[in-house]
């Protein structure tokens, strides 16, 4: 018998950090995402196999269920297998039956956004195990990967949503969100994936008072969902920028690439990487190709609904 799972991709408009420490987060689910394939397999081990949009493989080996419960780890050449089994053997500890009742498995998954992009191959991976083992995947996030768990969130969810850590629980609204100027609005890849890990623990390093800056990213997050003018949306993303600049003590991605833009550039998620958005009157398309920037994606062929 074959199940298929399927979650969605994410990009963090605003609150990047400082969700974290309970800010209101804006966040979109991306039309890329990945599939999980489940089968039955044999010899109590799960024969794994991960591929990139492009059809190749980029991750495959036979996990031995004696691993996931014991957790076991395979030296600093394994990144990705070890991640893996973590991942599993939290799952284990939420679901046991998947191994105890269980001769083995054969699982595939199928990211339809190259992998490079950053747009959640763990989150959607783990959300999709927890759909497959119906457990939280909140949960398993946390006690696995880490992070907010917006983009878990995203995953879930078709449509913009609102995310805070109220308590250090989950709270997810849903809303529309179609302003009329989504044409003036492009995702740029930065040519370089970030480790969301690592830059949640440089976060973590840097901070300050934290606590001062929520009730500012609340107001900006709040008013760019409400903004019916490019030119309103633009300024409140500039003020976001400069929020989270001072916080990190960092430049902005516009200060240290593009200074000369004509337009606002706003990072998403993890400062240095992954993609920025780009609000500008004309297609910025022609400016950051010159530049070596040749991922330049159109709103709507990003985003969900």
């Amino acid at each position: 018998m074959t199940k298929t799972f399927y979650s969605n991709g994410k990009l963090l408009i605003t609150g990047e950090y400082v969700v974290l420490d309970g800010a209101k987060a804006f966040a979109l689910p991306t039309k890329f995402g990945q599939y999980l394939t489940v089968e039955t397999g044999d010899n109590k081990t799960i024969a794994w196999k991960s591929y990139d949009a492009d059809k190749s493989i980029w991750f495959e080996d036979i996990i031995t269920f004696d691993s996931i419960v014991k957790k076991e780890h395979f030296g600093e050449s394994s990144t990705i297998k070890n991640t893996l089994v973590e991942i599993l053997h939290e799952a284990y500890l939420l679901h046991p039956d998947f191994i105890t009742h269980s001769n083995g498995y054969t699982i595939q998954t199928n990211l339809t956004f190259p992998k490079f992009w950053g747009l959640g191959t763990s989150s959607t991976l783990i959300n999709n195990i927890a759909q497959w083992l119906e457990i939280d995947a909140f949960e398993l996030l946390k006690n696995s990967f880490g992070g907010s768990g917006y983009d878990i969130a995203c995953a879930q969810h078709d449509s913009a949503i609102l995310y805070q850590l109220v308590e250090e629980k989950p709270v997810v609204e849903t809303f529309n969100f179609n302003p009329t100027f989504v044409d003036k609005i492009h995702f740029v890849y930065l040519n370089k994936k970030q480790s969301s890990k690592k830059a949640i623990a440089a976060y973590y390093n840097k901070q300050g008072n934290i606590s001062k800056s929520i009730p500012t990213i609340n107001k900006i997050t709040n008013a760019v969902i409400n903004a019916t003018e490019p030119k309103e949306f633009a300024l409140e993303l500039q003020k976001h920028e400069i929020e989270m600049s001072n916080i990190l003590e960092m430049q902005t991605v516009k200060e240290s690439l593009f200074h000369d833009f004509d337009g606002v550039i706003k990072s998403l998620g993890a400062w240095g990487g992954d993609f920025v958005l780009v609000i500008s009157k004309q297609d910025p398309t022609d400016y950051f190709k010159e530049r070596g920037y040749s991922i330049v994606v159109p709103y709507k062929t990003m985003i969900l609904g």
